[in-house]
């Protein structure tokens, strides 16, 4: 299968293993590249650790990781392919657990609540979200809590660990 073959090129140019993957689109405007038409199928992985990603090889070793909001100016359509795969993101965030892949095992709400905003690019208003998700039931609070500079936070877990949809009608 493809997603197979892709998963396995994943771990082996990057060593990530369990990363979440997804194919996004397959790109294959005749335009896109002035020299010849090219057809790019485009995949979307979460990682929530980038420090943990290694060069594939030596060539893309001084390789940096930017914020999908201030990427440097890219070629072809690749700005285009980035902002589809940030659009999908979003959309995801509405209707699955998609955020379970971006956050460790246990996390405070307030970490939840920041990865939303952060990728929707928008504060968000915090009690109508916190009243939302709980209701959504993909959250699981925790016996135990983190203590921290304030009061202690209590943790939460994703209820499935695994990708999700969520019924929201």
């Amino acid at each position: 299968m493809l997603d197979d073959a892709a998963r396995r090129e994943l771990h082996e140019s990057t060593g990530l293993r369990g990363t979440y993957l997804e194919q996004l689109f397959t790109f294959g405007d005749p335009s896109r590249d002035p020299r010849a038409h090219v057809v790019s199928a485009a995949y979307m992985a979460l990682i929530p650790d980038a420090s943990a990603v290694k060069a594939p090889c030596d060539k893309y070793a001084n390789g940096r990781w930017y914020e999908v909001t201030r990427l440097p100016e890219l070629a072809y359509d690749h700005s285009l392919i980035a902002a589809y795969a940030l659009k999908r993101l979003k959309s995801k965030l509405e209707y699955s657990n998609i955020a379970n892949a971006l956050l460790p095992r246990e996390f405070t709400f307030a970490e939840f609540e920041e990865l939303y905003s952060l990728i929707l690019g928008r504060p968000l208003d915090r009690r109508n979200f916190r009243r939302r998700i709980l209701a959504m039931g993909i959250l699981k609070c925790l016996p135990h809590t983190r203590r921290g500079p304030h009061r202690p936070a209590a943790l939460y877990s994703f209820a499935n660990q695994s990708l999700r949809f969520i019924e929201m009608l």
